[in-house]
C-alpha cells in the first residue's frame, strides 16, 4: 500500500496567453501561444532558443473537484471505447490535473516564450518548461493499445 505523503507546495512560473477559451477544442496544432513567465526567470531561459521544441507542464486549474476524484472514464468520453483508469488517459480528469505538452518553439524574448501547438487555454498556469531532446524524450519502440490506434 502506498504511503500518504505531505502535500507538495508549488507555484506557477508563468501563464499562457493565446485568446483561446474552449478547453474542448479538438485541434490545437496551429494555436500560437505566448507563455509569460515571471520576470525574474528571464535568465533561466538562456539557451532555450536553440531548441526546436519545448515541453510545457501546466496546471489544469479549471478541472472541477468531482472530475479530479473520478478514477475511470471512456477515452474522450466515447462509450464505444473501453472504460479505463484515469491514469491510463491523457485528459485532465485525474488526481493532479497536470498537463504535459510538446510544442514547437517559435521564439524566446526576455521572460516570454512563443510556441505553437500548446493545448492550454488562456490564463492556464505554467509550472515548468523543459527543452525537448529527442534522444531522451522519444522512444521509437513505444507501442499503443488497440483502442488508442484510431
Amino acid at each position: 500500500m502506498a504511503q500518504q505523503r505531505n502535500p507538495i507546495s508549488i507555484a506557477p512560473i508563468g501563464v499562457v496567453r493565446n485568446g483561446e477559451h474552449d478547453p474542448a477544442r479538438q485541434d490545437w496544432s496551429r494555436v500560437h501561444s505566448r507563455i509569460e513567465l515571471n520576470a525574474d526567470l528571464a535568465p533561466a531561459l538562456d539557451g532555450l532558443e536553440g531548441f526546436s521544441h519545448v515541453i510545457v507542464v501546466g496546471w489544469l486549474d479549471r478541472i472541477p473537484e468531482d472530475l479530479r476524484a473520478r478514477r475511470r472514464a471512456h477515452p474522450a468520453g466515447d462509450e464505444r471505447l473501453p472504460l479505463l483508469g484515469a491514469l491510463a488517459l491523457r485528459g485532465g480528469a485525474r488526481p493532479n490535473p497536470l498537463s504535459v505538452t510538446v510544442c514547437r518553439l517559435r521564439s524566446v524574448s526576455g521572460a516570454r516564450v512563443e510556441v505553437v501547438g500548446l493545448d492550454l487555454v488562456d490564463g492556464t498556469p505554467v509550472l515548468d518548461l523543459k527543452p525537448y531532446i529527442a534522444a531522451y524524450d522519444s522512444q521509437p519502440g513505444a507501442t499503443l493499445p488497440d483502442w488508442a490506434q484510431g
